[in-house]
């Protein structure tokens, strides 16, 4: 039996050891035991005032219109286009045909008292030849959404980058591989604070770049699609993403902030690590983790320079900032967005590290390896319908780990959190407890990371509507909202109405139950199970 972690979040497959449950609506029903005294009492939760509560998309995921408009392809309209590539083989063409539905759906926003919405901006819409001139077709588009929300007392985020690159830029000079692409996205950059700057102060230069660079370029099953150099490829990748990211905040600085009155920074995902046990290997696996995906882009961003680990293990693979560029890119986010989702237990592997994706392809090598850590679950966790562990504890010490590292001036704004659940059914989704509790534990914990000193001052639901789910095409379902892709209508979820009321309050009321339930337990040795994402490939294989 082989639980799925989530695919362009999370990436590879975990393996379910004995003691655990299938998938689906009951493995989100099997709470670890709380003493009964805990259990009597509901609980309502104050965050502090002028919290920033939203809902967040993305332009592939929802917008539509791929061929309308004067927007050209993107790496990941090829990427859908290749043949096993993508589920059912779908893609975002049509998907919720936000491009012309947008005000329809502003208006669901506001109905449901939500304040901000988080969405991203197409470069290769408002750019079609990737540079060079704008398409007034998508300054029309996106302005008339940006001015619906601000009409409508909503705060607008704006993503620049969510993963779709234009697909001329990747042909011409290989994309994020070549040090051309920095200069083409500051000026991308320069458009949108040009085109849109008058009414949108929150910007968010890079979303997840770690999904754009592992799982394009190290495993292959995201766009671009490469994998033949995992050894170098994803750090080129990530090293000109930093670059690109620091050189438009610098940017922004001098030419529109003084005027605009904005705020700029970047979007990082992580899972929360906990070392398996108290030994110093263990430890120093958990701290790897954290180093290879979280520090490897927020170390030059608040430190200056990439982690020693990562300079030690890599090498010359890993490239080197001048002193110049160190200084241009240290303290280039004005605050840390951070987007989590799930937890696991690490311990350092026997042997070189080696995973299993989720399409059962062998990872090994290069970055795979270059981590050695190993992963592994508690078998008692509730699972969502990605397979992914509902450990709501992994959020509070995530954002007490940044607090206590990084120590943010613009404080952490958790730009993505949700799950996926499983909804065949219209009524189905108006019912979506599981998604109604998996909110209410992990805001929970949120809120007790901030009684613990961590200064959080926003959090985003993923997503405001269910979409395409990348490489997972539709089958998946994310949203508050859901969405019929066959009539596109949308129906707001019993979970919509939950956080509808907390975005209203700004108080989470949360029965005592789940507030329990979302507390740390420690692991025991019976309830082990190994995650794919590091296993050993020997393992796996003798017991999928």
């Amino acid at each position: 039996q082989v639980f799925r972690s989530r695919f362009g979040h999370h990436g590879p497959r975990l393996l379910r050891l004995p003691g655990s449950t299938r998938r689906g609506r009951s493995a989100m029903t099997s709470p670890m035991k709380r003493p009964a005294a805990a259990m009597d009492q509901d609980k309502e939760l104050s965050f502090p005032k002028g919290f920033m509560w939203g809902s967040a998309t993305a332009s592939y995921q929802i917008e539509g219109a791929a061929a309308e408009g004067g927007r050209t392809p993107c790496i990941w309209d090829t990427f859908c286009a290749t043949p096993g590539k993508v589920k059912n083989g779908d893609s975002g063409a049509v998907a919720c045909d936000h491009y012309h539905r947008f005000k329809e759906d502003v208006k669901l926003m506001k109905e449901l008292g939500i304040p901000a919405y988080r969405f991203s901006i197409s470069w290769s819409r408002l750019l079609p030849k990737g540079r060079g001139e704008v398409n007034p077709e998508a300054v029309k588009f996106y302005a008339g959404l940006i001015d619906e929300l601000v009409a409508n007392n909503i705060r607008p985020l704006v993503t620049l980058y969510h993963w779709d690159l234009p697909q001329c830029l990747e042909d011409e000079y290989g994309g994020w591989l070549d040090r051309k692409i920095i200069d083409d996205f500051e000026y991308y950059a320069k458009v949108c604070f040009e085109q849109f700057g008058d009414k949108v102060t929150d910007w968010i230069t890079f979303n997840e770049p770690w999904c754009s660079t592992v799982l394009g370029y190290a495993n292959g099953e995201m766009a671009p699609g490469r994998k033949e150099k995992p050894d170098t490829e994803p750090y080129l990748a990530s090293h000109h993403i930093i670059l690109a990211h620091a050189k438009s905040v610098v940017l922004y600085r001098n030419e529109f902030k003084a005027k605009q009155k904005g705020v700029i920074g970047i979007t990082l995902n992580m899972d929360w690590r906990e070392p398996l046990t108290s030994s110093e290997e263990d430890k120093a696996a958990a701290q790897r983790a954290l180093d290879w995906q979280l520090g490897w882009y927020a170390d030059p961003i608040w430190k200056g320079d990439y982690p020693e680990s990562m300079k030690k293990r890599c090498g010359d693979r890993l490239p080197a900032f001048t002193e110049e560029e160190k200084k241009m890119i240290k303290g280039t986010s004005e605050f840390f967005g951070l987007n989590h989702y799930a937890t696991a237990y690490t311990q350092a592997p026997d042997g070189a590290a080696k995973s299993v994706s989720m399409w059962g392809n062998i990872q090994e090598g290069g970055y795979f390896e270059d981590q050695q850590i190993q992963l592994i679950d508690d078998a008692r966790w509730k699972r969502t319908d990605m397979d992914w562990g509902v450990v709501p504890w992994g959020m509070r010490k995530m954002c007490e780990y940044i607090q206590e590292v990084y120590k943010p001036e613009g404080g952490i704004i958790v730009t993505e959190n949700g799950c996926a659940v499983l909804e065949d059914t219209v009524e189905q989704a108006k019912h979506d407890t599981e998604r109604v509790e998996f909110l209410q534990g992990y805001v929970a914990q949120l809120h007790q990371a901030i009684q613990n000193g961590a200064d959080v001052r926003g959090y985003f639901a993923w997503s405001l509507m269910d979409n395409f789910e990348w490489a997972l095409g539709y089958g998946k379902r994310f949203g508050i909202i859901r969405v019929d892709y066959v009539t596109q209508e949308r129906t707001p979820k019993a979970s919509a109405l939950m956080f509808s009321e907390v975005c209203k309050t700004n108080v989470l009321k949360v029965p005592a139950r789940v507030y329990e339930e979302a507390k740390f337990v420690m692991i025991t040795p019976s309830t082990h199970r190994k995650s794919t994402k590091d296993a050993p490939v020997s393992d796996l294989l003798a017991k999928d």
